[in-house]
Protein backbone atom coordinates (compact mmCIF):
# COMPACT_ATOMS: atom_id res chain seq x y z
CA UNK A 1 0.00 0.00 0.00
CA UNK A 2 1.36 3.18 -0.98
CA UNK A 3 2.51 6.58 0.98
CA UNK A 4 -1.22 8.19 0.68
CA UNK A 5 -3.05 5.29 1.29
CA UNK A 6 -1.26 4.39 4.44
CA UNK A 7 -1.82 8.11 5.47
CA UNK A 8 -5.64 7.72 5.03
CA UNK A 9 -5.63 4.99 7.35
CA UNK A 10 -3.62 7.15 10.02
CA UNK A 11 -5.64 9.78 9.46
CA UNK A 12 -9.14 7.66 10.01
CA UNK A 13 -7.35 5.38 13.04
CA UNK A 14 -6.62 8.74 14.77
CA UNK A 15 -10.15 9.58 14.91
CA UNK A 16 -11.46 5.87 16.16
CA UNK A 17 -8.47 5.86 18.74
CA UNK A 18 -10.34 8.89 20.14
CA UNK A 19 -13.51 8.41 20.15
CA UNK A 20 -12.57 4.66 21.25
CA UNK A 21 -10.84 6.05 24.22
CA UNK A 22 -13.42 8.45 25.69
CA UNK A 23 -15.90 6.10 25.28
CA UNK A 24 -13.89 3.41 26.79
CA UNK A 25 -14.11 5.53 30.13
CA UNK A 26 -18.15 6.22 29.35
CA UNK A 27 -19.73 2.67 29.83
CA UNK A 28 -22.27 3.12 32.75
CA UNK A 29 -24.86 0.59 34.02
CA UNK A 30 -27.70 0.37 33.88
CA UNK A 31 -30.76 2.91 35.28
CA UNK A 32 -33.84 1.11 36.58
CA UNK A 33 -37.73 2.58 36.01
CA UNK A 34 -38.90 5.95 37.49
CA UNK A 35 -41.62 8.04 36.45
CA UNK A 36 -40.49 11.11 34.76
CA UNK A 37 -40.74 14.48 36.76
CA UNK A 38 -41.99 17.22 35.85
CA UNK A 39 -39.80 20.16 34.16
CA UNK A 40 -39.82 22.77 36.85
CA UNK A 41 -38.44 20.13 39.01
CA UNK A 42 -35.26 20.80 40.60
CA UNK A 43 -34.29 18.84 42.99
CA UNK A 44 -31.51 16.25 42.76
CA UNK A 45 -33.98 13.24 43.57
CA UNK A 46 -36.52 14.79 40.99
CA UNK A 47 -33.87 15.72 37.99
CA UNK A 48 -32.52 11.73 39.07
CA UNK A 49 -36.07 10.57 37.79
CA UNK A 50 -36.01 12.76 34.97
CA UNK A 51 -32.72 11.04 33.47
CA UNK A 52 -33.99 7.60 34.74
CA UNK A 53 -36.99 7.95 33.09
CA UNK A 54 -35.19 9.43 29.50
CA UNK A 55 -32.93 6.43 30.26
CA UNK A 56 -35.36 3.75 29.52
CA UNK A 57 -37.05 5.33 26.72
CA UNK A 58 -33.40 5.95 25.13
CA UNK A 59 -32.12 2.14 25.88
CA UNK A 60 -35.74 1.23 24.46
CA UNK A 61 -35.31 3.13 20.99
CA UNK A 62 -31.95 1.33 20.23
CA UNK A 63 -30.83 3.36 17.52
CA UNK A 64 -31.37 7.04 16.30
CA UNK A 65 -29.80 9.73 13.77
CA UNK A 66 -26.74 11.66 14.77
CA UNK A 67 -24.81 15.00 14.13
CA UNK A 68 -21.59 14.64 16.46
CA UNK A 69 -18.76 16.72 16.09
CA UNK A 70 -15.33 16.53 18.30
CA UNK A 71 -12.78 19.56 18.69
CA UNK A 72 -9.74 19.02 20.38
CA UNK A 73 -7.57 21.56 21.40
CA UNK A 74 -4.22 22.21 22.80
CA UNK A 75 -3.28 18.36 21.73
CA UNK A 76 -0.43 18.99 19.14
CA UNK A 77 -0.90 17.23 16.21
CA UNK A 78 -4.23 15.34 17.11
CA UNK A 79 -5.92 18.63 17.72
CA UNK A 80 -8.74 20.19 15.47
CA UNK A 81 -12.12 19.09 14.86
CA UNK A 82 -13.76 16.21 12.83
CA UNK A 83 -17.86 15.66 12.57
CA UNK A 84 -19.44 12.54 11.94
CA UNK A 85 -23.07 12.12 10.68
CA UNK A 86 -25.17 9.03 10.08
CA UNK A 87 -27.15 6.44 12.38
CA UNK A 88 -25.84 4.62 15.19
CA UNK A 89 -27.69 1.78 17.21
CA UNK A 90 -26.85 0.70 20.65
CA UNK A 91 -28.53 -2.74 21.18
CA UNK A 92 -26.42 -3.98 19.46
CA UNK A 93 -23.71 -1.31 19.10
CA UNK A 94 -23.13 -0.40 15.38
CA UNK A 95 -22.45 2.91 13.19
CA UNK A 96 -22.88 3.80 9.69
CA UNK A 97 -21.55 7.83 9.74
CA UNK A 98 -19.66 10.00 7.44
CA UNK A 99 -16.55 11.83 9.18
CA UNK A 100 -15.24 15.28 7.71
CA UNK A 101 -13.06 18.18 8.96
CA UNK A 102 -9.77 19.14 10.05
CA UNK A 103 -8.80 15.91 11.94
CA UNK A 104 -9.05 14.14 8.01
CA UNK A 105 -8.48 17.16 5.99
CA UNK A 106 -5.00 18.07 7.78
CA UNK A 107 -3.03 15.00 6.32
CA UNK A 108 -2.10 17.50 3.23
CA UNK A 109 -3.49 16.92 -0.48
CA UNK A 110 -3.57 13.30 -0.35
CA UNK A 111 -6.02 13.22 2.56
CA UNK A 112 -9.46 12.55 2.38
CA UNK A 113 -11.94 15.49 2.73
CA UNK A 114 -14.54 12.94 4.18
CA UNK A 115 -14.74 9.04 5.23
CA UNK A 116 -17.35 6.76 5.42
CA UNK A 117 -16.90 4.59 8.62
CA UNK A 118 -19.05 1.45 9.37
CA UNK A 119 -18.91 -0.27 13.02
CA UNK A 120 -20.77 -3.66 13.26
CA UNK A 121 -19.78 -6.86 15.43
CA UNK A 122 -16.64 -4.94 16.99
CA UNK A 123 -15.01 -4.37 13.79
CA UNK A 124 -14.45 -0.93 11.40
CA UNK A 125 -14.30 -0.26 8.07
CA UNK A 126 -13.20 2.73 6.68
CA UNK A 127 -14.14 3.77 3.14
CA UNK A 128 -10.09 4.83 1.54
CA UNK A 129 -12.17 6.24 -1.33
CA UNK A 130 -11.98 4.81 -5.57
CA UNK A 131 -8.66 6.28 -6.03
CA UNK A 132 -6.97 4.27 -3.22
CA UNK A 133 -9.18 0.98 -4.57
CA UNK A 134 -7.60 1.30 -7.74
CA UNK A 135 -4.14 1.34 -5.84
CA UNK A 136 -4.96 -1.69 -3.77
CA UNK A 137 -6.65 -4.58 -6.39
CA UNK A 138 -9.94 -2.95 -5.98
CA UNK A 139 -10.54 -3.01 -2.59
CA UNK A 140 -11.59 0.29 -1.16
CA UNK A 141 -12.56 -0.51 2.71
CA UNK A 142 -9.91 -0.71 5.03
CA UNK A 143 -10.71 -3.13 8.04
CA UNK A 144 -9.77 -3.28 11.58
CA UNK A 145 -10.82 -5.76 14.01
CA UNK A 146 -10.53 -3.74 16.78
CA UNK A 147 -10.77 -7.21 19.88
CA UNK A 148 -8.52 -8.94 17.67
CA UNK A 149 -6.05 -6.21 18.31
CA UNK A 150 -6.23 -5.93 21.58
CA UNK A 151 -6.31 -9.03 21.94
CA UNK A 152 -2.89 -9.69 20.26
CA UNK A 153 -1.64 -6.90 22.89
CA UNK A 154 -1.82 -9.27 25.36
CA UNK A 155 -2.42 -6.25 27.78
CA UNK A 156 -5.58 -7.45 30.34
CA UNK A 157 -5.82 -3.93 31.18
CA UNK A 158 -5.86 -2.59 27.42
CA UNK A 159 -7.69 -5.52 25.71
CA UNK A 160 -10.81 -4.79 28.24
CA UNK A 161 -11.16 -0.86 28.10
CA UNK A 162 -10.56 -1.07 24.27
CA UNK A 163 -12.91 -3.84 23.62
CA UNK A 164 -15.36 -2.47 26.26
CA UNK A 165 -14.69 1.77 24.72
CA UNK A 166 -15.64 -0.14 21.11
CA UNK A 167 -18.92 -1.44 22.70
CA UNK A 168 -19.61 2.24 23.26
CA UNK A 169 -17.87 3.88 20.91
CA UNK A 170 -20.47 5.54 19.02
CA UNK A 171 -21.42 7.55 22.66
CA UNK A 172 -24.37 5.30 23.54
CA UNK A 173 -26.78 8.38 24.36
CA UNK A 174 -28.23 5.90 26.79
CA UNK A 175 -25.41 4.75 28.85
CA UNK A 176 -24.74 8.27 28.87
CA UNK A 177 -27.79 8.96 31.06
CA UNK A 178 -26.69 6.02 33.08
CA UNK A 179 -23.72 6.92 34.20
CA UNK A 180 -24.99 10.62 35.15
CA UNK A 181 -27.11 9.32 37.67
CA UNK A 182 -23.30 8.90 39.48
CA UNK A 183 -22.50 12.61 39.52
CA UNK A 184 -23.14 14.05 43.20
CA UNK A 185 -23.69 17.29 41.97
CA UNK A 186 -26.16 16.27 38.93
CA UNK A 187 -28.55 19.97 38.19
CA UNK A 188 -31.76 20.96 36.42
CA UNK A 189 -30.71 24.29 34.27
CA UNK A 190 -33.39 25.37 32.53
CA UNK A 191 -35.81 25.32 29.72
CA UNK A 192 -34.02 25.88 26.20
CA UNK A 193 -35.02 25.26 22.33
CA UNK A 194 -32.49 23.34 20.94
CA UNK A 195 -32.72 22.34 17.01
CA UNK A 196 -36.65 23.90 17.17
CA UNK A 197 -37.34 21.17 20.05
CA UNK A 198 -38.50 22.48 23.48
CA UNK A 199 -36.22 20.88 26.01
CA UNK A 200 -35.09 21.00 29.82
CA UNK A 201 -31.23 21.75 29.88
CA UNK A 202 -29.28 19.41 32.91
CA UNK A 203 -25.46 18.99 33.56
CA UNK A 204 -23.46 17.54 35.94
CA UNK A 205 -20.00 16.57 36.64
CA UNK A 206 -17.56 13.11 37.22
CA UNK A 207 -14.36 13.38 38.53
CA UNK A 208 -11.93 10.28 37.08
CA UNK A 209 -11.90 8.00 40.36
CA UNK A 210 -16.18 8.45 40.10
CA UNK A 211 -16.38 7.41 36.48
CA UNK A 212 -14.21 4.34 37.14
CA UNK A 213 -16.74 3.55 39.91
CA UNK A 214 -19.65 3.71 37.41
CA UNK A 215 -17.89 2.02 34.61
CA UNK A 216 -18.89 -1.71 34.34
CA UNK A 217 -15.98 -2.80 32.03
CA UNK A 218 -13.69 -1.47 34.90
CA UNK A 219 -15.76 -3.61 37.56
CA UNK A 220 -14.02 -6.86 35.55
CA UNK A 221 -10.43 -5.88 36.12
CA UNK A 222 -8.43 -7.21 39.05
CA UNK A 223 -7.16 -4.52 41.19
CA UNK A 224 -3.44 -4.44 40.03
CA UNK A 225 -5.33 -4.21 36.27
CA UNK A 226 -7.67 -1.65 37.66
CA UNK A 227 -5.05 0.47 39.15
CA UNK A 228 -2.71 0.36 36.02
CA UNK A 229 -5.65 2.17 34.25
CA UNK A 230 -6.01 4.46 36.45
CA UNK A 231 -2.37 5.67 36.61
CA UNK A 232 -2.60 4.97 33.10
CA UNK A 233 -5.40 7.58 33.07
CA UNK A 234 -3.94 10.20 35.08
CA UNK A 235 -1.02 10.64 32.87
CA UNK A 236 -3.02 12.34 30.98
CA UNK A 237 -4.06 14.55 32.99
CA UNK A 238 -7.24 13.89 32.88
CA UNK A 239 -9.28 14.94 35.76
CA UNK A 240 -13.07 13.65 34.46
CA UNK A 241 -15.78 15.17 32.38
CA UNK A 242 -18.53 17.41 32.70
CA UNK A 243 -21.90 16.95 30.63
CA UNK A 244 -24.43 18.71 29.62
CA UNK A 245 -27.90 17.37 28.11
CA UNK A 246 -30.92 18.91 26.84
CA UNK A 247 -34.49 16.41 27.09
CA UNK A 248 -37.20 17.14 24.85
CA UNK A 249 -40.61 16.51 25.95
CA UNK A 250 -41.26 13.29 24.65
CA UNK A 251 -38.24 12.47 27.20
CA UNK A 252 -35.52 11.80 24.74
CA UNK A 253 -31.88 13.56 25.14
CA UNK A 254 -31.74 15.88 21.69
CA UNK A 255 -28.57 17.09 22.58
CA UNK A 256 -25.50 15.97 24.53
CA UNK A 257 -21.98 17.95 25.44
CA UNK A 258 -19.62 16.14 26.86
CA UNK A 259 -16.64 18.08 27.66
CA UNK A 260 -12.84 17.19 29.20
CA UNK A 261 -9.74 19.00 30.38
CA UNK A 262 -6.51 16.95 30.35
CA UNK A 263 -2.47 18.35 30.78
CA UNK A 264 -2.29 19.57 27.42
CA UNK A 265 -5.54 20.46 26.20
CA UNK A 266 -8.85 19.98 25.85
CA UNK A 267 -11.65 18.03 24.58
CA UNK A 268 -15.03 18.78 23.28
CA UNK A 269 -18.01 16.68 22.69
CA UNK A 270 -21.56 17.42 21.50
CA UNK A 271 -23.83 14.99 20.06
CA UNK A 272 -27.45 15.93 18.29
CA UNK A 273 -29.93 13.07 18.52
CA UNK A 274 -33.19 12.88 16.28
CA UNK A 275 -35.15 10.17 14.74
CA UNK A 276 -35.19 7.52 17.96
CA UNK A 277 -36.40 4.35 16.78
CA UNK A 278 -34.84 4.72 13.14
CA UNK A 279 -33.65 1.26 11.56
CA UNK A 280 -30.10 0.76 11.93
CA UNK A 281 -29.38 -1.82 8.92
CA UNK A 282 -25.80 -0.89 9.33
CA UNK A 283 -24.19 -3.84 7.16
CA UNK A 284 -20.25 -4.58 6.19
CA UNK A 285 -19.00 -4.17 2.87
CA UNK A 286 -18.86 -7.16 0.52
CA UNK A 287 -15.19 -9.18 1.85
CA UNK A 288 -13.86 -8.70 -1.59
CA UNK A 289 -13.51 -5.05 -1.24
CA UNK A 290 -11.93 -5.11 1.89
CA UNK A 291 -8.43 -5.20 2.78
CA UNK A 292 -7.60 -6.09 6.61
CA UNK A 293 -5.11 -3.59 8.18
CA UNK A 294 -4.44 -5.62 11.57
CA UNK A 295 -3.49 -8.68 9.09
CA UNK A 296 -1.24 -6.51 6.89
CA UNK A 297 0.28 -5.22 9.59
CA UNK A 298 1.28 -8.60 10.95
CA UNK A 299 2.81 -9.42 7.25
CA UNK A 300 4.97 -6.39 7.47
CA UNK A 301 6.56 -7.79 10.97
CA UNK A 302 7.48 -11.51 9.48
CA UNK A 303 11.07 -11.83 8.25
CA UNK A 304 11.77 -12.29 4.69
CA UNK A 305 10.17 -15.69 3.64
CA UNK A 306 8.45 -16.08 6.45
CA UNK A 307 4.88 -17.68 5.09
Amino acid sequence: MNKSAWKRAGVALTAVAVVTGVAGCQDGGDAKGAAPATPEAQSHGDVTKVIQAAYEKTSAAKAAKVKMTMTMEGLGSESGTIEMTGVQGWDPAVMDITMKGSMLSAGGPDAPQQMRMIMLDQVMYMDMGAKQAAEMDGKRWMKLDMKAAADASGDKALRKQMTGGLDNMNQDPAQQLALLLDSPDLKHVGAEKINGMETEHYKGTLTLEQMLKANESSKLLSKKDHDELLATMKKTGLKGYDTEFWVTEDGYPARMDIGMTMAEGTMQIRADYTDYGTKSAVQAPPAKDTVDLFEMMKDFGKEPGQG
